[in-house]
């Protein structure tokens, strides 16, 4: 059973990090309204909502395989409470707070409506930092973090989320620029 429990808790954790670095992918380009007007914004937000949903239940495989192995000495408690495991404190602790941060975001997002767009957006930010700290904890913790399979993984995970917030902020910046100064023949000054 221990060999079920400990495969679980990483296929769980590593499908998890796909999903949330996918999530953060498809918010940075909807942030950004990739697709124009053929690809209507509800169906981005749809996925990316959905997305995080398939992602969450592989987290909840993640932890709740690492709480009932009994190899690593991991509580429930642990996975909500940063840095209170005796279990590599850190490294747990890390995943802990990207758990906190991503519950958080869930429920603010539930809540869009009733707490406003400008305080979501602002909360929203925190994404960010849950993908990167989430990022450091399948790093620092897991058991198969040197295989070259997993490197890979955490590779392109990184490449994917880079990728995307460099977009975001290419849009935005050619989006700030100023039109283009228009000759001096067709304003009609200068004749």
């Amino acid at each position: 059973m221990n060999g079920f429990l400990w495969y679980s808790t990483r296929a769980g954790g590593e499908v998890a990090l796909l999903f949330l670095t996918t999530v953060v992918a498809v918010g940075a380009m909807s942030a950004v309204r990739v697709g124009g007007r053929r690809v209507p914004r509800f169906v981005l937000a749809g996925l990316h909502r959905n997305l995080t949903l398939v992602g969450l239940g592989f987290l909840t495989v993640h932890i709740a395989a690492a709480v009932i192995d009994s190899y690593a000495p991991i509580g429930l408690a642990d996975a909500v409470v940063p840095f209170a495991s005796a279990y590599r404190p850190i490294w747990l602790g890390l995943g802990a707070l990207a758990f906190d941060t991503l519950l958080v975001l869930t429920v603010t997002s539930l809540l869009r409506a009733r707490i406003g767009l400008r305080w979501w957006k602002a909360l929203h930010w925190a994404a960010y930092a849950c993908w990167g700290t989430t990022l450091i904890h399948a790093l620092g913790t897991g058991t198969d973090t040197r295989t070259s399979v997993f490197l890979f993984l955490a590779g392109l995970c990184c490449a994917v989320v880079l990728a995307a917030v460099a977009w975001r902020i290419a849009t935005r910046a050619t989006r700030r620029l100023p039109a283009p100064a228009r000759s001096a023949g067709t304003t009609g000054e200068g004749r």
